[in-house]
Order: structure tokens, then sequence, then C-alpha cells
């Protein structure tokens, strides 16, 4: 069995003529929890839009479990999406479910599961993230950690092999952090899952992450364990693990002088 799930392979990809990314290559390894770190605006979250097809590259291209993404037709775009599971920054739960029909969701839109398979399924995900006892409250009724840990609970719903996370910490206290984090952990060991976080959080992040990697200016500026980038001499490297103001990425967005602006 191939080790990489999913291969990023000289991917070039912008909106208009502009490039975001610039002929990057990523691995992301079967039973591994790798992140992608970076700045604002580097394009982390594209690229979880390129793997999962909503967007095409430019050129080069993502390769999910043997398949070209980009060069899959409506049914073979499905069926990769149909080994994902997403979990969105904000949760993007719908509001208008309770939280059992949440988790439920995914279930009866792509599978033909009868009714109590189907429950004993939403409470046994619910169970692993804790949650079992709130599956009658509604969003409005969640904290944001709880209602993070719902959104991670449908993420699973259909044990995927892939799970991609969005900013999953933003926002939340130390101890729904740190909860959060655990769960991360566990769910990929137990469900033999590929997990891709996207983040800017060093400290959690370099805690459980098996591989991370930092863009930057359009490529992947660093990548490595955290032992190997906590070690790392690379000034853009040095200045993000350690949220250091000086280095460099700049401050200021790229601009003509002051006087001149003041000129106009």
């Amino acid at each position: 069995m191939d080790e990489n799930l999913i291969s990023i392979n000289k991917l070039s990809f912008g909106y208009g003529k502009e490039l975001l990314h610039k002929d990057i290559n990523m691995q992301f390894n079967r039973g591994k929890v790798s992140a992608i770190m970076g700045g604002s605006g580097c394009g982390k979250t594209t690229i979880l839009r390129l793997i999962g097809g909503q967007l095409n590259p430019n050129s080069g291209n993502v390769n999910v479990d043997g398949k070209v993404v980009h060069e899959q037709g409506r049914e073979g775009l499905r069926n990769i999406r149909r080994k994902m599971g997403m979990l969105f920054q904000h949760g993007a739960l719908f509001t208008d479910l309770s939280v059992y029909e949440n988790v439920a969701f995914p279930m009866r839109e792509h599978t033909d599961l009868p009714e109590n398979v189907i429950k004993d399924l939403v409470l046994l995900k619910l169970n692993a993230v804790g949650l079992r006892g709130a599956h009658k409250k509604m969003p409005a009724e969640l904290s944001g950690g709880m209602a993070r840990r719902v959104a991670l609970a449908r993420a699973i719903s259909l044990d995927p092999d892939i799970i991609m996370y969005d900013e999953p910490f933003a926002g939340l206290d130390p101890i729904s952090m740190a909860v959060i984090c655990d769960l991360i952990r566990s769910l990929n060991d137990a469900l033999g899952a590929t997990s891709i976080i996207v983040t800017h959080d060093v400290a959690e992040t370099f805690s459980f992450a098996d591989y991370i990697y930092f863009l930057a200016d359009g490529g992947v500026a660093a990548e490595g364990s955290p032992k190997q980038l906590l070690a790392s001499k690379l000034p853009f490297v040095k200045q993000f693990i350690h949220s250091e103001k000086d280095g460099p990425v700049p401050f200021h967005a790229e601009a003509p002088s002051y006087q001149s602006d003041l000129a106009l």
C-alpha cells in the first residue's frame, strides 16, 4: 500500500495573473497528522480546497489515493470526497438542526443506512468527542468548544480516510484547545486516518503533529518534524515559531513611499 495517500506535485495556483502557489510539492502520509502553517494570506486554506477539488490548479496536480483530483468527473470527485471529512474554521453547524441531526446528516445524505443504525452511529461519534449527553441540544445552546467538537463528530461520521481541519483552535479557551488537540490525535490514530491541519497555533500543533510544512512567498519555506523545525536556523521559521516581530516577514504591506502617497 502506498504510504502517501495525498501528494501535491509541482502545483501552481493563482487568481488571475498573480500566483499564490508556485511549484509546490507536499506529501501527506497514511496514519499521520500533518500541519500546514504560515502567515495570513499565504494560501494555507487554499491547499485544502485544492485537495477537495473546489479549486483546480493552474499547473501540476493533487493526487488522492492514486487519482488526480482535477481530472475527475462529477462522480469521480464525489467518490474522492466521500473519503474526506472536513472541520470548518467556525464549525459550520446547521443552526436549525440539533446536535444529533447535524451528525446524522452526512449518513443520511451519503448512505442507505436504516435509522436505527444511524442512531447507534451518531451516539457513538458523539461519545467519541464527549458529547453524547448533548445530542438533543441546538447549536445556539453550545459553547464554542462544544460546537467545535460536534463539528468534529460530524467530520468523522463516515469514518473518512482523510480528515482536514481549517483553523481548529481559533477562538478556543486553553482547556477547549487542549481537548481538541487530544481528539485530533486520538481520532486520527483510532481511524488510521490521514489528518491535515491548517493553523497558526505553534505550541499546540508542535505538541502532537508528525510533520509540518511552512508556506511563504508562494512555496514551501521549510518542512520537517516538530523537533527538526524547532532546531531550524532559517530566519522565517525562527520568527514564526518564537513570535518575533522583527524578521523576514514584515509588519507593513508592500507600498510606495509614504511621501508619494501623501502627494496624491
